[in-house]
């Protein structure tokens, strides 16, 4: 886990795309954003995420937002956690807690 404190040793990052990938991994992390107000989805700039994204080479691929509306878990492809906090710091939000994660396929049903 990379806390954006800097009170923590920065792991090597996970490949992440599951079995049956022949493309080179990119890295996962889930990012962990705090907010003193509540989130309105709704009033996202989309457009401005993802011209500042792809300037610095991350992609957000969704998030989930708490039930009080003040904390997202967002999942993101990128090739480290410095462009994370980049992006984060040209956007003006925050970035608590980045942690490199694996994707894990369940199992397929019927």
């Amino acid at each position: 886990m990379w806390r954006s404190d800097g009170d923590a040793t920065l792991p090597a990052a996970p490949g992440g795309r599951g079995r049956g990938h022949e493309e080179a991994a990119v890295p996962l992390y889930v990012i962990e954003r705090n907010y003193a107000e509540q989130l309105d989805p709704d009033e996202l700039d989309r457009e401005g995420i993802a011209l500042v994204n792809d300037a610095v080479g991350i992609r957000w691929l969704y998030s989930f937002l708490s039930a009080d509306r003040k904390k997202t878990y967002c999942l993101y492809e990128a090739p480290n956690p410095e462009a994370l906090i980049e992006a984060a710091t040209r956007l003006g939000i925050p970035a608590d807690v980045i942690v490199p994660v694996e994707r894990i396929e369940a199992v397929p049903t019927g």
